[in-house]
C-alpha cells in the first residue's frame, strides 16, 4: 500500500505542472487558479461531510486557514502559472523541488535552527543545478531574457509555498484539524482570487474547451484533493522525512512529460543540472532506508571471503 501511495503521489504531483501549462492563455491566471481551488475546496468539504468529519473551527483556525490561503492556495500558484508562460512546465517543477531546502533556510532565519553541514552542501548543489538548467534553457532560447522572469516568478512561488509550510507546521503544533483547515484555506484562497479578478474587471467565466476543462478538473480533484490526501496518508504511514522523497522524484516525471508534450530539449548542461538538483536533495534528506540497507548488504557480501 505504501508503494502505491508513493507512486501515486509522485505521478500526480509530477503531472500537475503539465496540466497547468494547458490552462495558460485561455483565460486570466487569477481566474484559473481561483476556480481550481474553489472546486477543490467544494470537493474536500464534500468528502469531510461524507465522513462526518467536519468540526466547527475556532477563530484561530480560521486565521490559520486565511494565512494558508495566501501562501499555499493563491499567491504561490499565481506565480507558478505566470512562470509557465515563460518556461517549460518541467523546469517549474524543478525549481519547486527546492522547497525543502527553503524550508530549512526559513527555520534558520525565523527560528534560529542552524542547518547541518550536509544541508549547506545539498543546498549549494541544488541551486547550482537549477542555475545550469536555466543557463541551458537561456542558450537554447537564443538568450531570451523572459526566461529569467520565469525563474524569478517560480522562485517567489516556491518561497510562498515554503512559508505556507511554516504556517501549516505551526497549526499542527496547536492540534488544529488539518483537512478541515485545508478545506477552508482552499475556499478562502478562491474567494481572495475572485475578489482580485473582480477588481481587475476580469470576468469569472472559464473556457469550455475540453482541454481546459479536463485540466481544471484534474488539477482541482486529482492534483489538489487526491494528491494531497495520498501524501498525508504516506506521511502518516512512513513519516514526513521519508515521504519528502516525493519532492526528489516528481521533477523527473514533470520533465519527462515536458519532453514528450512540450518538446523540452535536453542538453549536457540540463542533464548535469538535474543530476545536481537530485543529488542536492538527497544530500539534504540522506539516502532512503531501503537503499541504505541494500548498500550495507552489498558491502557485507563484498567483504566476506
Amino acid at each position: 500500500m505504501n508503494g502505491i501511495l508513493y507512486a501515486a503521489t509522485v505521478f500526480i504531483w509530477g503531472s500537475t505542472w503539465l496540466a497547468i501549462a494547458y490552462q495558460i492563455g485561455d483565460t486570466s491566471v487569477v481566474v484559473s487558479v481561483g476556480w481550481r481551488f474553489g472546486l477543490a475546496s467544494l470537493a474536500l468539504f464534500a468528502v469531510l461531510m461524507f465522513r462526518n468529519a467536519l468540526p466547527r473551527l475556532s477563530a484561530e483556525n480560521h486565521k490559520m486557514a486565511a494565512l494558508l490561503a495566501l501562501c499555499l492556495f493563491s499567491n504561490n500558484f499565481l506565480c507558478f502559472y505566470a512562470a509557465t508562460q515563460y518556461l517549460p512546465s518541467g523546469l517549474n517543477a524543478v525549481v519547486f523541488s527546492l522547497a525543502p531546502i527553503l524550508n530549512a533556510f526559513n527555520l534558520w532565519i525565523l527560528e534560529k535552527r542552524r542547518p547541518a553541514g550536509t544541508f549547506i552542501q545539498g543546498a549549494l548543489m541544488g541551486f547550482t543545478g537549477v542555475v545550469l538548467l536555466f543557463v541551458s534553457q537561456f542558450l537554447n532560447a537564443e538568450m531570451d531574457t523572459s526566461i529569467l522572469l520565469g525563474l524569478a516568478l517560480s522562485l517567489v512561488g516556491t518561497y510562498f509555498f515554503s512559508m505556507g509550510n511554516m504556517v501549516s507546521a505551526n497549526a499542527q503544533k496547536k492540534d488544529m484539524p488539518l483537512l478541515p483547515t485545508t478545506a477552508w484555506a482552499m475556499g478562502y484562497g478562491a474567494i481572495y482570487l475572485f475578489i482580485i479578478a473582480l477588481f481587475m474587471g476580469v470576468p469569472l467565466d472559464v473556457p469550455t474547451t475540453p482541454l481546459y476543462l479536463s485540466a481544471l478538473v484534474y488539477l482541482a480533484i486529482v492534483g489538489s484533493v487526491i494528491g494531497f490526501n495520498t501524501y498525508l496518508a504516506l506521511v502518516g504511514n512512513i513519516g514526513a522525512a521519508k515521504a519528502a522523497y516525493c519532492t526528489v522524484l516528481f521533477p523527473l516525471v514533470a520533465l519527462s512529460l515536458s519532453t514528450v508534450f512540450e518538446g523540452y530539449e535536453w542538453t549536457g548542461l540540463s542533464a548535469l543540472g538535474v543530476v545536481l538538483v537530485l543529488a542536492g536533495n538527497l544530500r539534504v534528506f540522506g539516502l532512503p532506508e531501503p537503499l541504505k540497507r541494500s548498500i550495507k548488504r552489498w558491502q557485507r557480501a563484498s567483504s566476506s571471503p
